[in-house]
């Protein structure tokens, strides 16, 4: 074994995949340069420097928590208890909570505001989290001879329901994202094809049923808004919009896409029309960092459409080294999870990477006109307390599980190995069906 390939294994060992880490470290390297590059907006009302600094505090507390976590065995007794049921409580009584009295931002119920120290929480992020780790409990609980339980496959739809019915209305992009992850995990999971069909079938169905209740809903609530403007000014809902007009109006134009050219620039399509001329003022090889042109025009340009602007001062060829980042986290958790003996290690990290990367690609498609205009962050570079945090959490339990499957991997002895693979309870110590044997890995 060469000198090099010692210190990878020692690294592993220690302290997680090395590979994870270096994309993590780059991923926060490309939110505060490009992240305060595109704040133009923002200055005027906190200055020169108060968004780099609020984007390098949120930074700051998610790279202390990822290290944190990475140290813990992600099988520990309190991070499991943390992990799934409480943070799963948490969330749907949170994405609850935002339904009824939440704050208004684009014409949506999508946040809240914890009283005392001023923190907002948009319960959406959470629960991309929260879906993760219920489903990698789930289907590690109810694997039974390298398939899911019809009971695991039933607990499975309901908790997608739950969750795809709560942040329906936060956007449609967050409950296609939910279906992403939960498809993958299901995979991972060893589910048979047949069962695979029918959980496709179910969400699919599940999903018109949404569409078609929430078309219901917010007309209900414009119809109210134009009867009823007092009761509205009362209920402090006079921000919202009939959102199914909205989604109808979205999609027509995103059909039409190729007449943006020769449409005038309205507030109702200028993201569109400054985020194509962001991207068509780059070029190949982009303008220079800080010299974008179109952040103080492009609304959100810190946000849902930083890529707009990362393509605008690296090019194309900036935007393709970004997506590969992204790629190369999930390449590299599917080779984790096929090196873990146990199915709940290999569920939590491939769940976590295809959270962290489907998000991303939801994002630069929507940037890109591949799909209709919607909000959607991209980890770990958009500014946002929430998502910060949530991405940081899920590198933190990538890092976890790289670390102890590296420790069961290069043991030199049974004992020692015995002692890195720790015991799972025996509800949840189900083997991996698509683990790899040693002799086929990829180094």
């Amino acid at each position: 074994m060469s000198d090099k390939q010692s210190r990878i294994e020692e690294i592993s060992r220690t302290y997680g995949d090395p590979w994870i880490w270096g994309i993590y470290l780059t991923l926060i390297i490309f939110s505060i340069v490009e992240g305060y590059s595109a704040s133009s907006r923002e200055i005027a009302t906190q200055g020169v420097y108060g968004p780099l600094f609020k984007q390098v505090f949120f930074l700051g507390i998610g790279a202390v928590g990822a290290f944190g976590l990475s140290r813990i065995n992600y099988n520990n007794k309190i991070v499991m208890l943390i992990m799934i049921p409480l943070l799963w409580i948490f969330t749907v009584c949170s994405l609850a909570y935002v339904q009824v009295a939440g704050e208004i931002i684009n014409g949506a119920r999508r946040a809240f505001t914890i009283p005392g120290i001023g923190l907002t929480v948009q319960p959406a992020e959470l629960a991309k989290l929260s879906v993760v780790t219920a489903l990698a409990y789930v289907l590690a609980r109810t694997q039974r001879k390298k398939d899911i339980s019809n009971g695991g496959i039933a607990i499975l739809l309901a908790i997608t329901a739950v969750f795809g019915g709560l942040m329906f209305t936060s956007g449609l992009t967050n409950t296609l994202l939910l279906g992403a992850i939960s498809y993958s995990m299901l995979l991972i999971g060893g589910v048979k094809w047949k069962k695979f069909g029918l959980v496709v079938g179910v969400t699919v169905l599940l999903g018109a049923s949404y569409i078609y209740i929430g078309k219901m809903n917010d007309r209900k609530v414009a119809n109210l808004a134009a009867n009823n403007p007092e009761l509205l000014e009362s209920n402090n809902t006079k921000q919202e919009v009939d959102r199914s007009q909205m989604r109808e109006d979205r999609i027509e134009n995103w059909k039409h896409r190729d007449s943006l050219v020769y449409k005038p620039i309205t507030p109702y399509n200028q993201q569109e029309m400054f985020s194509c001329m962001a991207q068509a003022h780059g070029g190949w090889i982009g303008k220079g960092i800080g010299n974008s042109r179109e952040c103080s025009r492009l609304p959100l340009a810190f946000s849902d459409y930083i890529f707009s602007i990362i393509i605008e001062e690296i090019g194309i060829i900036g935007g393709i080294f970004i997506m590969t980042l992204y790629l190369w986290l999930l390449a590299r958790a599917a080779m984790i999870a096929r090196r873990c003996h146990r199915v709940l290690p290999a569920l939590l990290i491939i769940g976590m990477a295809a959270m962290i990367t489907f998000q991303a690609l939801f994002h630069m498609a929507i940037n890109t006109g591949v799909f209709p205009v919607s909000g959607q962050p991209l980890p770990l570079i958009s500014k946002g307390g929430t998502s910060i945090l949530v991405v940081s959490v899920a590198f933190g339990v990538m890092l976890s599980v790289s670390r102890t499957v590296a420790n069961y991997r290069y043991s030199k002895t049974a004992k020692e190995a015995e002692s890195a693979d720790i015991a799972l309870p025996e509800s949840l110590s189900a083997a991996n069906p698509t683990e790899m044997l040693p002799k086929n890995e990829w180094k």
